[in-house]
């Protein structure tokens, strides 16, 4: 019958859908038990001429292992199941149509107490029975009757252990695996997912744990979408009244992101640069200059340089943006992002000597977000067409970033740009002025 059963699982449980498995294995391998009971039976009936009722004794006996078999096989299965969707990446789709688990739980408890009390029984009734047949004294049976009875009390003890056990592994399963999924939402990982594996309570929590997560999976991507969008329309309202174009914004956050990536294992940035603050730097970068809506035309616009009076208006518009990004926070409570829009809009005109606008930091007093936004907008200004210049070439504005190495920038940010020069060409290159389809030039490399 073992023999039988493995090509039985073959074409009865493992060709079948995922949703009818478990099901299956149960009644394939309850009715091995029975059928083996009843072929034992039958050859003994018409082979010893054994008596009918010994006959059922031991299609019973074979119903009970088969039955406690059957059950621990089918909870078995569905740990294998579990591994192997969760391999794959799939998941069962719930029918809606299963045994509820008091059901489940409750039969077992039923057919167990039925197995001992039936056994027990026929037990006691074998023994008067020898009894009056025999001449045994009241103390051997007595001696047999438990001998007789604490080994099918073991069996079956040992049966309902392994039962609990079985039950408790699959439990501990689902709560390990629900618990992970919730637990990685909460660290803000929306792409965790439960394994549905089972057609029950369990497999309906973990198939709406999902929903939920793609739900606010959704809700989370639509959101940011909004605010990314936002983000640029109010960059972009503000470059429309400076000489500057929407370009700029896409590349200055792109060379930022870039800095940033370069620098993360860096000692002196890795506790600040995780992979969220890297992504908020990107999303906050086109809000530097937001402060330039609050500059006068004459002076934004002027064709020329600024006086020293001009010019001392025009470094208002740091505390402008700052003070814009502030008060969204004051409105909408912490917000990191507005925070770090904020940190950058005032400090990315600030100095590594201390020459800087608008507090006259120094050196680490400047945020690191302000630090890698001055060299990203000084690249960019300096490889860009203005009213009052011409573009330089990229080998021109490397020039000049270098020369201001430790007075106008931190070294560490100098040093990343020349680490990766080549990614700021490539981000300069691909997203050109649209204006005048101007690129910047670069000579051959030494």
């Amino acid at each position: 019958m073992y023999l039988f059963r493995i090509w039985l699982l073959k074409l009865f449980v493992h060709s079948a859908p995922y949703l009818l498995r478990v099901r299956r294995q149960y009644v394939l391998e309850l009715g091995l038990f029975v059928t083996a009971g009843l072929i034992v039976t039958i050859y003994d009936l018409l082979t010893y001429s054994f008596p009918v009722t010994s006959g059922l004794k031991v299609i019973l006996g074979t119903l009970a292992l088969g039955f406690f078999a059957a059950t621990d096989l089918s909870i078995e299965h569905e740990r294998n199941l579990y591994e192997h969707l969760k391999e794959i990446g799939e998941e069962l789709k719930i029918s809606g149509r299963y045994v509820p688990l008091p059901i489940k739980f409750l039969t077992v408890a039923t057919m167990s107490i039925i197995f001992i009390t039936v056994t027990a029984i026929l037990i006691i009734l074998k023994d008067i029975a020898y009894l009056g047949e025999t001449a045994a004294s009241i103390p051997e049976i007595a001696r047999s009757f438990k001998i007789e009875s604490s080994f099918v009390g073991a069996v079956f003890l040992i049966e309902i252990m392994d039962l609990i056990v079985s039950y408790s592994l699959n439990t501990k399963i689902f709560f390990d695996n629900e618990n992970k999924a919730l637990t990685g939402v909460a660290e803000g990982n929306l792409k965790s997912r439960v394994t549905v594996s089972t057609n029950d309570e369990f497999g309906v929590m973990g198939a709406y744990t999902n929903q939920m997560i793609f739900n606010l999976q959704q809700r989370t991507e639509e959101l940011q979408r909004t605010q990314e969008v936002t983000i640029l329309s109010l960059a972009s309202l503000a470059e429309t009244r400076d000489n500057e174009t929407g370009a700029h914004i896409l590349r200055t956050q792109r060379y930022v992101k870039a800095l940033a990536e370069h620098l993360k294992h860096h000692h002196k940035f890795s506790s600040f640069l995780t992979a969220d603050v890297i992504s908020l730097l990107f999303q906050s970068a086109p809000l530097h200059d937001v402060g330039k809506v609050g500059i006068r035309d004459a002076i934004l616009l002027k064709p020329g340089k600024l006086n020293a009076e001009e010019f001392e208006e025009m470094k208002k518009h740091t505390i402008y943006g700052y003070n814009a990004l502030l008060e969204g926070q004051r409105r909408l409570g912490t917000n990191s992002f507005l925070r770090l829009g904020g940190e950058i809009a005032v400090s990315h005109h600030e100095k590594w000597d201390g020459t800087g606008y608008p507090k006259g930091l120094k050196r680490e007093d400047i945020p690191i977000s302000g630090r890698l936004m001055a060299l990203a907008d000084v690249y960019d200004a300096l490889i860009s067409k203005r009213i009052y210049k011409d573009a330089f070439t990229h080998d021109t504005a490397k020039e000049i970033i270098v020369k201001g190495r430790g007075s106008h920038f931190d070294p560490d940010m100098c040093d990343a740009f020349l680490a990766i020069e080549e990614e700021f060409l490539n981000i300069a290159q691909k997203y050109g002025d649209p204006a005048t389809n101007k690129i910047p030039e670069k000579a051959e490399m030494t």
